[in-house]
């Protein structure tokens, strides 16, 4: 049978026949559309135009495909995130997972916004134009809601650098093209925008090999009265789109986002990659707060995923009505695009907004004078449906309930235990510590992450007030967060962190999602603030296999046995499902976001270590599990022994460290987190100039207690005569162990000794990853 039947029209439309298809046709006509939806929801689409009696036309089939990808809908993930991470009530809640982004109070007057997502699929196949299109996607989730953008974050996943070429799977680039190609693409992005990127990761396995992960975020400040909602409020409000031009660029980026990489993926897909324009973006941010300001928008969205289909739909739904569109109107890059291209089309720097009536000539006159382009596309209508017309032709006429609501799966999960999988292997204990040292801050996971920092712009607004590299200029090291002073006429801050743990997660999802917020909290309390938030983006493989969702099912449990029972919400999120090839999925990744507040920006504390003869503490327990440890994956030792952490001594170290913050006793700190207390040690003494002399006893082997990466520790420099008051503080366990000193790093562990100059240190940690990008 024949699937399409043109219309007798002057532009191009088809008749989709899909009241006369059996199972195969239908798997066909999705196949050759490209709506990514499965036979059952096909026969879904077939029922609800069987009882309206009619064939649905080729725009109304791409509307639904776009609604119901995974993307769009959660269908896969909803029920889970119901009952675990969502609907985490606090006091400092105003729009928590409703919105594009989270909102969340500062201060009386003022709301932080936060989101996160991400951009992996396009940034695969083109690794620039994917990752700067994903930092011009998450600004305009945080823009829309009425907010100043104030800072980006980038956790980004690849394969390992030095993998050969001959290693690689078939259509797969190499990790190095992609490292480099998504680092230019966010600099260059977010530096044009002038918003600096502050925060982020970089973590190597050869999970990501075949499907690399960047994922982006974004906070901003908005002033409380002047929030906006992504909604319409009544019938006769005047649709207005705002910014770049619409093209081809973008096509079916949902539904190719809700698939998994392919060989040919390049080849087939490349049109769903956006092309970025911040240029464009700049005045459009700009005079969407300023009509926002003066009160002239009764709704604002952001064109994101589905484009037109899911913007117009979904402000219109959300506000409890419908819309109606003239599509002709849209102003296009390409002449002869299909109406239906025109519809789900993605391309970038793009607003909506809902105006009344008697404003609209204002807010054109505002988007001329920053030279926007604005033009008047559509209203909103009493019935929930939403009808397009195109050259006075209607083209589409559907109900919006059916359209935007999609299915939901309750799929069937299978929880694995990976660690039961595992021969243990322990290693001997090493000969040379130092050597093991050194090796360690060598690794990719580890060592200085400098050539990326160096791109991206942290100065920009001239409110950064701790920046990603921390410490002694021309010396610094690595922050456990930056903080932010958002405000003008005040000194409080917000800190910002980004963290996950994929070698515990792919040990233990669980156990790993709890590490996971536990180093995020650390890092927060590290500086001085107060956890306050999480936004998370979930990346996970197939959810349609039983144990891939049984991994994200479990990552939820232990996202949230640890923010309810500390009452920190997660606000914003994503999930992104299919990150999976014929050669495996990618570790379970759940990227967190985490924001904190600091009363005094000014009273913030740093990594480096800040003179010599002062007192270094560890705050907190070390044990012996290896599971998940940088050092194991070194030296190929293996074991199903993974960090646990307790939440309640959590919640008591949090409250410990922050009143020794407050009584100012804390000179620096910083978070024992990958590669272990060694590490964290060497990064403080290289971020100040400063050496340090260690002399302490365990039970436990000297390599376990040197490099094991048990959770909720801290390392703190604190003055000789503040020692007193600063251990009566903590009930939490809190070891002395040593002095600063100068330029050389000696640990005395037992009987082990470490005694190694700084610049020898320096010289592995700061300058292996440049060397392999080519610097």
């Amino acid at each position: 049978m024949e699937h399409y039947h043109e219309r007798d029209v002057s532009f191009e439309l088809h008749e989709v026949n899909i009241l006369e298809a059996g199972d195969e046709d239908l798997k066909e006509i999705s196949q050759e559309s490209g709506v990514g939806l499965s036979l059952d929801e096909m026969k879904m689409v077939k029922e609800h135009f069987e009882e309206l009696g009619r064939n649905p036309t080729d725009l109304e089939l791409e509307a639904i495909g776009q609604a119901w990808s995974e993307h769009c809908c959660y269908k896969s993930s909803k029920p889970i995130l119901k009952d675990t991470v969502f609907d985490i009530e606090a006091p400092q809640n105003i729009y928590v997972i409703e919105e594009d982004a989270g909102v969340v109070e500062f201060d009386d007057e003022h709301a932080y916004v936060v989101a996160l997502e991400s951009h992996n699929h396009p940034s695969a196949i083109e690794p620039y134009g994917g990752a700067a299109t994903g930092i011009g996607g998450i600004v305009r989730d945080v823009a829309c809601m009425g907010a100043q953008p104030l800072a980006f974050v980038d956790p980004l996943f690849f394969g390992p650098l030095d993998i050969d070429h001959d290693d690689l799977p078939p259509g797969t680039k190499h990790p190095r093209y992609l490292f480099d190609g998504v680092v230019e693409g966010i600099s260059d992005y977010g530096n044009r925008l002038g918003i600096p990127t502050l925060a982020g990761m970089v973590y190597f396995d050869e999970s990501y090999t075949s499907n690399c992960l960047v994922n982006v975020g974004c906070v901003g400040i908005a002033k409380k009265n002047e929030l906006i909602r992504s909604r319409v409020k009544e019938p006769g409000d005047v649709f207005i789109m705002a910014g770049g031009r619409t093209g081809r660029d973008g096509i079916h980026g949902v539904t190719f986002a809700s698939d998994e990489l392919k060989e040919d993926s390049e080849e087939e897909d490349i049109q769903a990659v956006q092309l970025g324009d911040p240029i464009t973006k700049e005045p459009l941010i700009h005079v969407s707060l300023e009509l926002n300001r003066k009160d002239l928008l009764q709704g604002m969205k952001d064109f994101g995923g589905g484009g037109l289909s899911c913007v117009a739909g979904e402000m219109a739904l959300h506000g409890g009505y419908g819309a109606q569109v003239q599509l002709d109107k849209v102003p296009l890059k390409e002449e002869d695009m299909a109406p239906w291209e025109i519809w789900v089309s993605e391309s970038q720097e793009r607003m909506m907004y809902a105006v009344k009536e008697e404003d609209v000539d204002r807010v054109l006159e505002i988007c001329e004078k920053w030279d926007v382009e604005a033009t008047r596309i559509g209203k909103v209508i009493d019935e929930k449906r939403v009808k397009v017309y195109y050259e006075d032709e209607k083209i589409m006429d559907l109900d919006l309930e059916f359209q935007t609501g999609g299915p939901v799966y309750c799929r069937p999960t299978k929880s694995i235990d990976y660690t039961d999988e595992l021969v243990e292997k322990i290693p001997k204990e090493p000969e040379d510590y130092e050597k093991v040292l050194l090796n360690l801050l060598s690794r990719d996971n580890i060592n200085s992450k400098e050539w990326v920092i160096r791109q991206y712009d942290h100065e920009v607004r001239e409110n950064t007030v701790l920046k990603p590299l921390q410490g002694v200029l021309g010396k610094q090291g690595p922050g456990d967060a930056a903080v932010v002073k958002p405000l003008e006429d005040s000194y409080k801050g917000i800190a910002i962190t980004t963290d996950v743990l994929p070698s515990l997660t792919s040990l233990a999802p669980e156990t790993g999602a709890m590490n996971t917020l536990d180093e995020a909290i650390r890092n927060l309390v590290a500086v001085g603030a107060e956890p306050h938030s999480f936004a998370d983006c979930l990346n996970f493989g197939n959810p349609e296999m039983p144990e891939r969702l049984g991994d994200f099912k479990r990552v939820a449990e232990g996202l949230e046995s640890v923010a309810r029972e500390l009452t920190i919400p997660f606000v914003s999120g994503n999930v992104s499902f299919y990150n999976e090839t014929e050669y495996g999925a990618v570790n379970p990744t759940p990227s967190i976001l985490a924001t904190g507040l600091i009363d005094d920006i000014r009273e913030a504390v740093t990594i480096d270590l800040k003179g010599e003869r002062n007192s270094i503490y560890l705050v907190g327990e070390t044990t012996g599990e290896m599971g998940g440890s940088e050092y194991y994956s070194m030296v190929g030792g293996k074991t199903g022994e993974v960090p646990e952490v307790d939440v309640e001594n959590l919640e008591t170290s949090i409250e410990e460290m922050l009143e020794a913050h407050s009584k100012d006793l804390i000179m620096s700190c910083h978070d024992v987190s990958i590669g272990g207390l060694g590490v964290a040690l060497s990064e403080m003494c290289l971020a100040g100039d400063v050496g340090a002399k260690i002399d302490t006893k365990t039970e436990l082997r000297p390599d376990k207690f040197l490099f094991s990466e048990s959770p909720t520790r801290w390392l703190v420099e604190v003055k000789e005569e503040d020692e007193e008051e600063f251990e009566k503080v903590f009930s939490v366990p809190t070891e002395k162990l040593g002095v600063t000193q100068d330029k050389r790093i000696e640990i005395g562990i037992n009987s082990e000794v470490i005694d190694v100059g700084l610049e020898k240190i320096r010289e592995r940690w700061k300058k292996t990853l440049g060397k392999k990008m080519g610097d």
